[in-house]
């Protein structure tokens, strides 16, 4: 039998102003200033040009809320204006350091060789098809296949790996390669050709997969080598480059980005001081002539004037939710960062991990009065500088485990106390799981092994068969 019935829910619309701040608040200071850019590009109404000179007694702008902002007082006699500069209120970045880009470096060697034009357009497909680390990642009768029918070009597998071994002589070497042991044996073609070259290209050739597991006593044996030796091919292997494509970055790809931190902190007589100098964001306010300009429009008959005021007043209602939500933002970030401040002080202090205590965002949204989600806006893609380096937000939050006293420590900790046992063990016999969960014990962690394989993989360190050395 179907029934029917009305039922009632009740939902929250979210106003402008709060969608503008929480776009605003996950920007990194880079992007914001962008966008504050684009801000006053696309709304007339506002304006960065220098202040007007102050007078007596008005030595700092007024803080204008949006309360002020009222809709039946059209005039905008305010000024609006984001005061949170620092010293420094227009620095200047170095955002971006471009290098020269791995393609056209490959292209212009290219260039050198005295090819025909369908021979030069084989290769430069070919160079086209390189991934990130120089690798060609496909089989060559796909790239026949796509020779055909993406540029039009009749090959055949025996041109193109022709071409390849051409590319294959370029620098850096390794580019090219289709595998990691074809990369290796490259790179040790070109090198002087010593004894010690030639035992690592004929391991590489033909003990690659021995070599790979670290199975080193069958290699000797196999060879009849010394360990001395054995040392000295390993060393020279080590050393070679298993990603030549990465020595080069696209200079339309990989930009390398440095990090402008978004709060710096000094220690000063034992006190934290928090600060946002490079907080930047020019002086905004309302631009006159759009203000008189729906001073003009007010109680107009004409449609023309209406429209223009409709106009201004859309603009300006845009423009003070914009300012409103860039001071909301920077409040955030203050309130958010003083938060983790004081829930982590003793770390701050000294940059000692192990004072690094077990903090999740559900912490921090307590202590701060904000929603998880705010919290996490705010960390993600921001930075501080500190007296012991620079951090990503993120860095500082961590779930804890039980030490064997019953206290909570961070995991932050338990992977440093990890990296310690594996970096004191003995390589000829490195520690088992099962044996690091033991040392750990001994170092006063309840750790299960489960936990020491997932730490493991996160620190990227292998299995113990492979960190055996001789």
């Amino acid at each position: 039998m179907l029934k029917q019935g009305l039922e009632l829910k009740q939902t929250q619309k979210m106003s402008p102003l709060q969608i503008q701040t929480i776009k605003l608040i996950e920007l990194p200071i880079q992007e914001l200033e962008q966008r504050v850019k684009a801000e006053l590009e696309e709304n007339p109404v506002l304006d960065d040009s220098p202040a007007p000179e102050k007078e007596d007694g008005d030595d700092e702008p007024r803080d204008v809320s949006i309360d002020e902002m009222d809709a039946d007082d059209p005039i905008p006699s305010y000024k609006l204006r984001v005061n949170n500069y620092g010293k420094d209120e227009r620095p200047q970045y170095n955002t971006f350091s471009v290098k020269e880009s791995f393609t056209q470096s490959l292209m212009e060697q290219l260039g050198y060789r005295n090819l025909s034009k369908h021979d030069h357009d084989v290769a430069a497909f070919i160079i086209g098809s390189l991934d990130e680390d120089g690798y060609l990642r496909r089989d060559l009768e796909s790239v026949v296949d796509d020779l055909a029918f993406r540029a039009n070009i009749e090959s055949d597998s025996e041109e193109v790996a022709r071409l390849l071994s051409l590319i294959q002589e370029f620098e850096p070497a390794g580019v090219g390669a289709r595998d990691l042991r074809e990369c290796l044996l490259l790179q040790l073609r070109v090198q002087n050709q010593t004894r010690e070259v030639q035992l690592a290209q004929t391991i590489i050739k033909d003990y690659f997969q021995e070599f790979s597991n670290k199975h080193f006593q069958k290699i000797i044996a196999r060879l009849g080598l010394t360990e001395e030796e054995m040392k000295g091919v390993i060393s020279r292997i080590v050393k070679l480059n298993p990603s030549p494509g990465g020595q080069i970055d696209d200079s339309y790809n990989d930009q390398a980005q440095q990090i402008v931190p978004d709060f710096v902190l000094d220690i000063e007589d034992g006190d934290m001081r928090l600060s946002m100098p490079r907080f930047s964001i020019p002086e905004i306010r309302v631009n006159k002539k759009y203000a008189d300009l729906l001073v003009e429009a007010q109680g107009s008959t004409d449609r023309q004037r209406k429209e223009a005021a409709t106009f201004v007043k859309q603009k300006l209602d845009s423009a003070k939710w914009f300012v409103e939500a860039l001071k909301q933002r920077h409040n955030t970030l203050k309130s958010t960062m003083e938060a983790i401040l004081e829930y982590q002080r003793d770390y701050f202090m000294d940059g000692d991990e192990s004072h690094l205590k077990p903090m999740v965002l559900k912490d921090i949204a307590e202590k701060t009065g904000f929603d998880i989600s705010t919290i996490s806006r705010v960390v993600n893609s921001k930075y501080i500088e500190t007296h012991f380096g620079i951090f990503p937000l993120k860095y500082f939050f961590s779930e804890g485990l039980e030490n064997q006293e019953g206290e909570e420590v961070s995991t932050r900790e338990l992977k440093k106390a990890l990296k310690d046992c594996v970096d004191a063990e003995d390589k000829r016999k490195p520690l088992t799981d099962d044996q690091l969960v033991a040392e750990m014990g001994k170092k006063g962690y309840k750790v299960a092994r489960r936990t020491i394989a997932k730490y493991r993989d996160q620190l990227d360190i292998p299995k113990a068969r492979l960190r055996k050395e001789l």
